[in-house]
């Protein structure tokens, strides 16, 4: 995965649990990388790694520390990093889940190395969309239901995601539905 990942991942855990957190968890690991350099690429077992040994030092389930990054990734890395292509991906937020497809290849332009996942949207309504996510990579779809409520929180646009298509139990790709407005539940 590439380098940027791992840093956020890092940030995450430093920001949140301190700095003794992440050395444990690097330790956990059995990672010897001292820094993350953002625009390298990095083994995808060395994030898995990064990733089991963090839910068994901080005590979350796989699925809240890939959902908490999910979020920390869109609020502080892509905000902090890319915020002005952030900023024109969309004024609200059903404006950028609907340029959310073209992002990751305006951020391939930036990581000619990048090999981003795939996103299309489908079921367009006024207060509502399903996205569609293709990754060769398993498990993450935790990571796209925190990034789309990092997505909302953004926006400052209540929202509720709903997974409701499951790559890991045979679909041939994660599907979310997004909705806000009228469309959520009371």
């Amino acid at each position: 995965m590439h380098g940027m990942i791992n840093k956020s991942i890092e940030d995450l855990v430093t920001i949140n649990f301190g700095a003794d957190k992440w050395e444990a968890i690097k330790a956990k690991a059995g990672i010897k990388v001292e820094a993350f350099v953002s625009n390298e690429s990095y083994p995808d077992e060395m994030t898995y790694g990064l990733v089991g040994a963090a839910t068994e030092v901080l005590g979350l389930s796989v699925s809240q520390v890939l959902f908490a990054f999910g979020e920390f990734w869109v609020l502080h890395t892509a905000n902090k990093g890319y915020g002005d292509l952030l900023k024109s991906a969309g004024r609200t937020m059903p404006e950028f889940l609907d340029y959310l497809p073209l992002f990751h290849t305006r951020v391939a332009l930036i990581f000619p190395n990048l090999k981003p996942p795939r996103f299309e949207c489908s079921d367009r309504h006024p207060d509502r969309i399903t996205m569609h996510y293709f990754s060769p990579r398993p498990g993450l779809s935790a990571v796209v239901s925190g990034m789309l409520s990092g997505v909302a929180k953004l926006y400052e646009t209540p929202a509720e995601i709903t997974q409701t298509q499951f790559k890991d139990k045979g679909a041939d790709h994660d599907e979310f539905l997004v909705c806000w407005g009228d469309s959520i539940k009371k």
